[in-house]
């Protein structure tokens, strides 16, 4: 029987379905349909490894801007859509880089379960500037569309960005996370494939009462380290053959880390 998403201590595995680049960006090559054949495969070959989750992202839209274009929404939309049609496992939206208003907006339509923010309730500096948090508009506008039963997955001191005030604890980011009504929290490395730091997540574990997923560098190797602790991880490069981000899920990889939790 599938576990619960979300549950604590339930060691939920959540795997990445990353989007070929979408339409208006650089790495855009011409082909609509091809993003949506090769989402559909890596989300199918996830449900079939025994993932409990899938979450959509347009990963290969760098460089990214906070929000997303309407193309982009569009595209994304369409993608997610093909996926839900095509799994029966719980799926999720990530509108990166932190385009809440997005997120919610096609889980709301297509009936996806959560969405991922990634700047939720820091301030930070990256590539394309400054991202403030969102928590405020993103919790009125899942109340607005009437869809509070979406689940809010908020990344705190989120990776490939830098905290404008660095000072700041990640005991202190996790309270903001749990208290502005995140429904989990997730813990990275500072880049993808960076293993997250197990006594970051025992940080944040012993500050707050929802979920606490490591969000990087899971792998076969370290997750029955990584799940003493965590409540479960999302994974993307490390299902993935040389931990490439465009290349297709390996069903292969992921049923070794799956085994490990077996």
């Amino acid at each position: 029987m599938k576990k619960q998403i979300l549950t604590l201590h339930s060691q939920t595995i959540i795997g990445m379905v990353h989007c070929a680049p979408l339409p208006t960006t650089a790495g855009f090559d011409g082909d609509y349909q091809a993003i949506i054949d090769k989402a559909v495969m890596d989300a199918l070959t996830l449900e079939r490894a025994g993932v409990d989750a899938v979450m959509v992202e347009n990963m290969g839209d760098t460089p990214f801007s906070e929000h997303l274009n309407k193309a982009q929404v569009a595209a994304l939309a369409t993608v997610a859509y093909a996926v839900k049609k095509a799994v029966k496992i719980p799926m999720g939206i990530d509108a990166a880089f932190n385009d809440c208003e997005a997120g919610l907006s096609i889980a709301a339509v297509i009936g996806a379960d959560f969405i991922r923010i990634p700047v939720f309730v820091d301030t930070i500096v990256f590539s394309d500037g400054i991202i403030y948090p969102c928590a405020k508009k993103c919790m009125e506008y899942r109340k607005q569309l009437g869809k509070e039963e979406i689940k809010i997955l908020a990344d705190i001191q989120v990776k490939h960005a830098h905290m404008l005030l660095p000072q700041i604890t990640i005991e202190s980011s996790a309270k903001e996370a749990a208290s502005n009504g995140a429904d989990c929290i997730i813990v990275t490395g500072s880049q993808i494939g960076e293993e997250t730091p197990i006594e970051m997540i025992q940080r944040v574990k012993k500050t707050v009462n929802i979920p606490v997923l490591a969000g990087s560098g899971v792998k076969a190797e370290n997750i029955r380290e990584q799940m003493k602790i965590a409540d479960g991880a999302i994974i993307g490069s490390g299902l993935k053959e040389q931990g490439i981000i465009s290349n297709p899920i390996s069903y292969d990889l992921t049923r070794r880390v799956m085994e490990k939790l077996e």
